[in-house]
């Protein structure tokens, strides 16, 4: 039994995600940990809201309420939000957190004594209108790379550069938008980086289960040469920086920078779960403590990345204790809203709220996994969507499932029949059996999900293949014993269905198999041969027939979808 820690990226605060959101992080981690729980491992899903900086605060304020009361309420409303969509964390939690205080502040002056962080002067932007410095995002304006006009002051969300808000072309502040500024003097703690340029090197090259994605964009980032950064901020809201317990000396209105703090809320949401359940979070997250034999697996969008493969490394690197790092980094692209890119802060595309009030979660699970932008930023549309939920959700499982359970209730009294011997036909569907489960498990092994999605519709296609070679229903006069072979074969051939469909559709799979009546015991993920398989449901068992499990999304939904929240020009 493996060790098993999963993280994912960490939904910022300001508003209920998008689809992208879910489909580029929260989603896939949640996919392979429930495969990795049906084989027995023992797995910890840990995530929480990032709840610190300027989108707080802004956010906050557009919503008339003070910042602690705003985060308060959407860390619910997230926390709730993901449950609805079967996201099954061990543990949800806040950056917000005394915990992770601690953590921040302990990382840092672990760093400082390491020589690894400076006192600096450093210039940055203060709008007069506002009486106020501006950080990173609070300044926006032309990026100096690419000449987006919405860039902001941390990032260019166009080109992906890092950017220091001095750096933008007519900048503006965020808060009033006034162009009212100057630059001024500001002190500042600094991470050098550098200083660990040549471990963080070392060590992104020794990562060899990284796909390709995320370590060209570490690679990318090193070889243009890393730079010192700040790690404070002129704010209120955040960590506040301290020095030996103790508010740090000209540093009382100053807080840790959000990019700084945020991913040690991996480690301080653990040892909030740790504090709830009884556990040694240190198990987890301490080499010295255990956590050696750890596989540690993170997910995150592109746009993540640099961070999570430079700047939290540096941090745990430039330690020198025995933090546990990453192992398996899955970094997935864009997916986009008909070509342009969702956007929570522009209210551009399809929410999560949203898209429950259309379907139920296991339609948009479904279809953000197994077209998932992995090899390449994908394309949402809503005629791409109805296409992939009526062919393979309505059309593919669910057919095969109420084809057969109907008619094994009407001809053979709701059991699983008994009588005949498996042919030529079962054989046949014993070897699909055994290639397809070898293979979505070794996909999803190296979390090639839209392969393993694929292999999982194989299967299922598989199935209504065999009942058109076999035709039960063909042979209940002429050959009961023939008919109750292709019926038994095909029931147990629905609970395999639903057994491999767990991590991606929970809820329908889980109304499958409790239609069956399928032990929980039994719902692990399956080993040994097609054959057998194919028939190990007692003989005689009970079962009933559910109702329809995906309705097809008709073209008036479509029209009525696209009229509500916009589409192909």
């Amino acid at each position: 039994m493996a060790r098993i820690l999963i993280t994912s990226a960490l939904p910022y605060i300001n508003g209920v995600k998008h689809l992208g959101n879910l489909a580029g992080s929260m989603l896939p981690a949640d996919v392979y940990a429930r495969f990795q729980r049906l084989r027995g491992h023992e797995v910890l899903s840990i995530c929480a809201t990032d709840e610190h900086g300027t989108p707080a605060e802004l956010a906050a304020a557009a919503a008339g309420q003070d910042v602690r009361t705003y985060c308060d309420e959407q860390h619910e409303i997230q926390k709730d939000l993901g449950e609805r969509y079967g996201l099954a964390w061990d543990h949800f939690g806040r950056t917000s957190s005394a915990a992770n205080a601690e953590l921040t502040q302990h990382f840092a002056e672990v760093l400082e004594a390491k020589g690894l962080i400076e006192e600096v002067t450093e210039q940055q932007v203060f709008s007069i209108d506002d009486d106020r410095f501006l950080p990173d995002r609070y300044v926006e304006g032309t990026c100096p790379n690419c000449g987006f006009e919405k860039a902001r002051g941390d990032q260019c969300d166009n080109c992906s550069k890092l950017l220091d808000p001095i750096d933008l072309i007519d900048p503006y502040s965020a808060v009033s938008g006034s162009k009212n500024l100057e630059v001024r003097d500001t002190r500042h703690l600094r991470l050098k980086q550098t200083v660990v340029e040549e471990r963080l090197r070392e060590w992104v090259n020794a990562s060899t289960d990284w796909p390709p994605l995320a370590k060209s964009i570490a690679n990318k980032w090193l070889d243009e040469g890393l730079r010192d950064r700040t790690i404070t901020r002129d704010l209120k809201w955040g960590v506040p920086v301290t020095k030996d317990g103790k508010p740090r000396e000209g540093f009382e209105n100053k807080v840790f920078y959000v990019w700084f703090d945020a991913p040690i809320g991996y480690i301080s949401a653990t040892r909030e779960w740790a504090e709830k359940t009884g556990e040694d979070w240190q198990r987890w997250w301490r080499t010295d403590k255990g956590a050696d034999d750890v596989s540690y697996v993170q997910f995150m969008g592109k746009d993540n990345v640099a961070f999570h493969t430079v700047s939290f490394p540096a941090t745990l690197l430039g330690s020198e204790e025995p933090w546990k790092t990453v192992d398996k980094l899955k970094a997935f692209n864009w997916l986009n809203w008909y070509g342009g890119k969702f956007s929570t802060s522009n209210k551009r595309g399809v929410f999560m709220d949203q898209a429950l009030e259309l379907l139920p979660a296991d339609y948009w699970r479904w279809y953000l996994t197994a077209y998932a932008p992995e090899g390449a930023d994908a394309q949402f549309t809503w005629e791409h969507f109805q296409g992939a939920i009526n062919t393979d959700l309505a059309n593919v499982l669910g057919n095969m499932v109420n084809r057969v359970l109907k008619f094994a209730t009407s001809r053979f009294d709701g059991v699983v029949p008994d009588g005949g011997e498996p042919g030529e036909h079962e054989a046949w569907l014993a070897g699909e059996v055994d290639a397809r489960l070898k293979a979505i498990a070794e996909h999803y092994d190296v979390m090639d999900f839209r392969k393993a999605a694929a292999e999982t519709r194989a299967l299922w296609a598989a199935g209504n293949e065999y009942l058109t070679r076999a035709e039960p229903w063909s042979h209940f006069k002429t050959d009961k014993d023939k008919a109750a072979v292709g019926v038994r074969t095909g029931i147990n051939l629905i609970a395999l269905s639903a057994i491999v469909a767990q991590p991606v559709i929970p809820t329908a799979a889980k109304t499958i198999l409790d239609a069956i009546g399928v032990p929980d015991e039994n719902r692990t993920w399956p080993t040994g041969k097609g054959a057998d398989l194919l028939d190990a449901l007692p003989r005689g068992l009970a079962f009933t027939v559910p109702d329809v499990l995906f309705a097809k999304v008709d073209d008036d939904r479509v029209a009525e979808w696209t009229e509500r929240f916009g589409g192909a020009d």
